[in-house]
C-alpha cells in the first residue's frame, strides 16, 4: 500500500513510520509540507498517488490556539480540508487524527463516537472544524479521536513530571481533568489495523481506562521509584488561559467491534518507562 503521512516528524508521525515500515511510505514533515498551503498540499499528494493519506499534522499548542484563533483554524480545519480535497482528487482514502477535546467534558461516563460535540477551547473548536471538513469533502475517511499522547521522540508528560520531580520537593497535579493517557506506539499500531478494514467512519482509539492528571503523575513517579508527593490542584489553581474538558475519556466501541483494542494505560506506561526513560528514572531515584 502507498501511504502518505503528514506531520511525519511529530510524535505520532514517527510512531506511524515505524509501524508502517513494510509499506511504501512518503513521510512529509512540516518543512516538506505546510498543510496550511492548499497548493502545496495538492501538489504533494496528487504527485504521490497514495492509497491512503494519514493526517496527524496539527497545531496542538492549546495556549497558542487560544491566542490565535485564526491560525488554529487555518492549520487544524482548513489544513484538514486541503488534505481531504487532494486525497479525493487522487482517489485515496484519508485517516484524520482528532482529539478528545471536541467534547465539553460534562459527561460522567466515557464518550461514545456519536455523542454530541461541544468544544470549550479554541484548539477543540479548530479540531472539530477539521473533522467536519473531512466529512464534507471525502466519503472514504477515517476520523480517529485520541487523548493525552506521549511517546518516544519528544519530551511529553512523563518526562516533564520526572524533570519537575528532580527540581522540586513536591508537585501539584490537576484532579479536574480526566481522560486516557495514550502511548503513540499503541495508537499507531491500532491505526495500521484500521486502515486495512475499509470500514470508514469515526473512531475512538485511546489506551483503556482513565485517570486524572494527578493520578498519571503519581503513576509515573511510582513506576520510577521517585518519592515526591503530588498535591491535588484544579485547573483554576494553575491559572491557565485554556479551559480543558474536565472529563473526556473516550469509549472505543466501533473499533472494538472490528477487533481493534488498546491495552490499559497503566500497562502501556509501565512498558514505556521501562524501555524509554529508565536511565532518567535511575538518576532521579
Amino acid at each position: 500500500m502507498k501511504i502518505v503521512i503528514t506531520g511525519a516528524n511529530g510524535q505520532l508521525g514517527r510512531a506511524l513510520q515505524d509501524a508502517l515500515s513494510s509499506h511504501d511510505l512518503l513521510a512529509l514533515d512540516h518543512a516538506a509540507l505546510d498543510v496550511s498551503n492548499r497548493d502545496a498540499v495538492r501538489a504533494a499528494i496528487v504527485a504521490a498517488k497514495p492509497d491512503v493519506v494519514i493526517h496527524p499534522a496539527a497545531w496542538t499548542n492549546t495556549t497558542g490556539c487560544e491566542e490565535d484563533h485564526e491560525r488554529a483554524m487555518l492549520v487544524n480545519a482548513e489544513g484538514a480540508r486541503y488534505v481531504a480535497e487532494a486525497a479525493r482528487e487522487t482517489g485515496a482514502a484519508m485517516l484524520h487524527v482528532s482529539t478528545n477535546e471536541v467534547f465539553n467534558g460534562e459527561k460522567a461516563v466515557p464518550y461514545n463516537e456519536d455523542d454530541s460535540t461541544n468544544p470549550i477551547n479554541a484548539y477543540g473548536r479548530s479540531k472539530l472544524a477539521g473533522e467536519e471538513s473531512v466529512r464534507e469533502t471525502l466519503p472514504e475517511h477515517y476520523i480517529v479521536r485520541t487523548s493525552w499522547l506521549y511517546g518516544p521522540g519528544r519530551e511529553s508528560f512523563p518526562e516533564k513530571i520526572l524533570a519537575a520531580a528532580h527540581d522540586q520537593k513536591k508537585l501539584r497535579g490537576v484532579t479536574d481533568e480526566v481522560a486516557s493517557p495514550t502511548l503513540t506506539l499503541d495508537l499507531a499500531g491500532a491505526i495500521v489495523k484500521l486502515i486495512e478494514t475499509n470500514a470508514y467512519g469515526t473512531y475512538h482509539l485511546a489506551n483503556a481506562g482513565e485517570c486524572s492528571r494527578k493520578e498519571w503523575a503519581e503513576e509515573v513517579l511510582r513506576l520510577t521509584g521517585v518519592d515526591v508527593p503530588v498535591e491535588a490542584a484544579t485547573q483554576a489553581d494553575f491559572g491557565s488561559p485554556v479551559r480543558k474538558p474536565p472529563y473526556s475519556t473516550l469509549a472505543n466501541n466501533r473499533a472494538a467491534k472490528l477487533g481493534i483494542t488498546l491495552r490499559p494505560w497503566r500497562e502501556a506506561l509501565r512498558e514505556y518507562i521501562g524501555s524509554e526513560i529508565a536511565s532518567q528514572s535511575r538518576a532521579l531515584a
